[in-house]
């Protein structure tokens, strides 16, 4: 029997710049679907895996390990194209677009839309669906406004991914505490010495960015026009927003996502019917085929032509082939290959926390998905937080930090795809004003060389002891 071994960094290099040179070549040279230059890579890594003395059987099992462990990322991003389709097609989007032109000032505007979407994402725990609701809403708002997109979605994102951090809810705040052999609560809480600054920061980034614009370019005729093509076209009252108040309360309560997001959707069915005036049949294929319609207008039919199940496939395979990706990564120990190069320098709580961050980071790069990340990462860096008696907490947190905030920013990652396509701006032009990623990973390292909210624990004590 062949003996097994783990790579060289010669190996390492060799394999994962192969794999950012088939990803660049297919998405920016070729135009070829991101997917494909996934699957293709899968062999990279299986020949590597061959040529270190693994069985392909161990190596297939890999690839399922791996995509087991986020299958509850894909049943909820089904769920959420589900409700993105019929929450427009039953006036929900459409009465949260109208409102906002209505009532929101230009000069607020980019603050309204970081809190609008952090008090979303933290209720109901998901930064997916937020963007898919909220987040759709404020792109429209600031189209009208005149302030420039890319700024609009980094407003969006921030508050996304700052509501999702911190909800007991998220799959991914339950996932980094887990991974990291941490209560959820605990991890919260560790997040908030954090999050509560960087977000205040970026509150003030926003406001000072929104009175800089606020106002300038509005065009009130655009805004009239837009408010007016939306009664046109959809029933707009109070009561269609009974839905998203259904949703959030439900996923308040702690009830189960899928399940809470699915009911969402019927309620969009319900509502596209009896106010919308739809064939109950055609109200419910905007479930699967998300809302289509046709104004003549190339702005209005851009904005709410989208949703469905059928447009959440493509971040679907991308989640699975960056789930099996990530599985064969941790099977051949390739990360931990890297890291064990510069493990001598781990002795100071700044180089780990820089450590953890660079770890998390690319595994966003090379497992293409935010789930891979999180697992990955806390299994990889746990021994050097042991080492220097630091608490798991701060572990969970470097690795959210890392993890969860950066995964939006890969153009091929899960995160990546299905924000660029939701928003409908590409990765490279909203990923300069996702500020509160920028401002969390500068505190976070700051935290860590400063010794600031780094807690420690003895060899037989529990009790965390804070030192500052």
């Amino acid at each position: 029997m062949k003996n097994v071994r783990l790579p060289s960094m010669l190996e390492i290099i060799c394999t994962l710049g192969l794999f950012l040179g088939i990803v660049f070549s297919f998405t920016v040279i070729f135009d070829l679907p991101i997917q494909l230059a996934l699957f293709i890579s899968w062999f990279l890594v299986i020949l590597l895996g061959l040529r270190l003395g693994h069985r392909y059987q161990e190596l297939q099992g890999a690839i399922t390990s791996g995509i087991s462990n986020g299958l509850e990322a894909i049943l909820i991003l089904v769920s959420v194209g589900a409700l993105i389709g019929t929450w427009i097609a039953g006036g929900v989007v459409p009465t949260l677009i109208y409102y906002g032109l209505e009532f929101i000032h230009p000069s607020i505007f980019l603050l309204a839309t970081l809190v609008i979407c952090s008090l979303t994402s933290l209720a109901t725990g998901t930064s997916w669906g937020t963007v898919g609701t909220a987040g759709i809403a404020m792109i429209a708002i600031g189209e009208g406004l005149g302030i420039p997109l890319p700024i609009v979605a980094g407003a969006v994102l921030s508050g996304a991914y700052f509501g999702d951090k911190l909800s007991p809810l998220s799959d991914s705040t339950v996932l980094a505490a887990s991974m990291s052999k941490v209560d959820v609560i605990a991890h919260v809480r560790a997040m908030l010495y954090l999050d509560i600054p960087a977000y205040v920061i970026t509150a003030i980034l926003f406001t000072v960015t929104g009175f800089m614009y606020g106002g300038k370019n509005t065009d009130l005729e655009k805004v009239e026009f837009l408010k007016t093509s939306l009664l046109k076209t959809f029933d707009i009252h109070v009561w269609m927003l009974i839905p998203a108040v259904f949703v959030i309360l439900m996923l308040a309560l702690k009830k189960p996502s899928m399940p809470t997001i699915v009911m969402g959707a019927f309620l969009g069915v319900i509502w596209a019917f009896v106010f919308q005036g739809m064939n109950i049949a055609d109200a419910l294929g905007t479930a699967y085929e998300g809302f289509s319609i046709n104004t003549g207008i190339d702005f209005i039919d851009t904005l709410l032509n989208r949703g469905g199940i059928e447009g959440m496939l493509g971040s679907v395979v991308v989640i699975i082939f960056g789930l099996g990706f990530g599985g064969l990564l941790e099977h051949l120990g390739v990360l931990k290959v890297i890291v064990s190069k510069f493990q001598h320098r781990l002795t100071s709580a700044g180089n780990v926390t820089l450590s953890t961050l660079i770890v998390a980071f690319l595994a966003n790069v090379f497992g293409c998905a935010m789930y891979v990340s999180l697992i990955l990462t806390p299994k990889i860096m746990a021994e050097s937080y042991d080492k220097l008696h630091i608490d798991r907490r701060v572990l969970a947190r470097n690795s959210e930090v890392g993890g969860t905030l950066t995964s939006g920013m890969i153009p091929w990652s899960d995160n990546g795809i299905f924000m660029a396509g939701i928003l409908g701006i590409s990765t490279f032009s909203y990923v300069p004003f996702m500020w509160l990623s920028f401002v969390s990973i500068a505190l976070a390292i700051i935290y860590g060389y400063t010794g600031k909210f780094i807690w420690y624990i003895k060899d037989n004590d529990s009790d965390a002891k804070k030192i500052s």
